[in-house]
């Protein structure tokens, strides 16, 4: 797909391989993009508290990791038959409170031992208005439906972001220093914060990470998925149904996008033996028990382990 109008977009110094170890955190854009990942069997992981959408809750978290946090009840609490943590998204949320906090401290675990060894972190900033929960006097990441008054909407200024991401940046970079962190902010609309408010919040974000980027400069990044859903595919077509977020054919492009600065060309090769991999188990034969269909069936599995014996972390299920 090709536009008029192209953002123009920096290639990598330190593009993504197959043996690169990704990590993606963010708002709802990172499970969009993580997907991609996983879909064509990078080694990725996705969200481990789930969808965070602000700045100060993916620092809070990736805290709480390098910390290696041990969560205690002190850290959730009950509401509406479920037990919920302020700081995690709701995915994690359960009616048994033992689970919940063995769900907390595995997330965290589990992130510290990636961070450490990731090649690349991927960081999807979602909006600048945050809740503060009143009672504590303390940011959220999610209000679990907790009432509306018991809450407190702010806007995060640019100084905010930027301490943010500064202590995102130092943190990871203390416990691995080769690291390349991606930023971007998601394409996807808060429209609920209001059309103005929303420009408001992309355009804190936005500057945020520029003069960041612009301060500390090495291994660090900046892809423009806002700006290419804004200005390249600035129609209504490329929206799902709730006019908000992107659909299927933006969400494509805009990794097209992404893959052709962030990935190396060696990698594009296996991208393709995946895709037809994973095309190939998708396909449903008209008469399974053919000659025809076992013979495809078997080139597939050739090709599968043909992928595997060379990269021994992609598994077909």
């Amino acid at each position: 797909m090709q536009f008029r109008t192209q953002i123009p977009v920096s290639k990598s110094n330190n593009p993504i391989s197959y043996d690169s170890e990704i990590v993606s955190l963010g708002s709802c854009f990172a499970v969009n993009m993580g997907e991609k990942f996983n879909y064509f069997k990078f080694q990725n992981t996705i969200n481990p508290f789930g969808i965070l959408f602000h700045p100060v809750a993916l620092k809070k978290f990736i805290d709480y990791s390098l910390a290696d946090k041990e969560f205690t009840e002190t850290d959730i609490f009950y509401h509406n038959e479920r037990w919920h943590c302020f700081d995690a998204h709701s995915d994690l949320s359960s009616t048994d409170k033992e689970e919940l906090l063995a769900n907390l401290s595995n997330a965290t675990k589990n992130t510290l031992s990636k961070l450490k060894t990731a090649s690349h972190l991927i960081v999807t900033l979602g909006t600048a208005w945050v809740y503060r929960y009143n009672q504590k006097n303390e940011l959220v990441a999610n209000c679990h439906k907790v009432p509306q008054k018991e809450f407190s909407k702010e806007l995060l200024n640019t100084t905010s972001i930027k301490e943010a991401l500064s202590g995102i940046i130092n943190s990871v970079k203390n416990i691995n220093p080769s690291v390349n962190i991606i930023f971007t902010v998601s394409p996807v609309r808060h429209i609920k914060d209001g059309f103005s408010e929303n420009q408001w919040s992309k355009s804190n974000l936005i500057s945020s990470v520029h003069e960041t980027i612009a301060e500390v400069k090495e291994n660090l990044a900046y892809f423009p998925s806002y700006e290419i859903m804004m200005d390249e595919l600035r129609d209504y077509r490329f929206y799902a149904e709730d006019m908000i977020h992107p659909n299927q054919v933006a969400i494509d492009y805009i990794w097209e996008r992404f893959a052709e600065s962030h990935i190396t060309l060696e990698a594009f090769t296996t991208m393709k033996e995946v895709d037809t991999v994973q095309k190939g188990m998708h396909h449903r034969s008209f008469n399974p028990e053919s000659e025809q269909h076992k013979n495809f069936l078997l080139k597939l599995e050739q090709k599968a382990k043909s992928l595997k014996d060379k990269y021994p972390h992609i598994i077909f299920k």
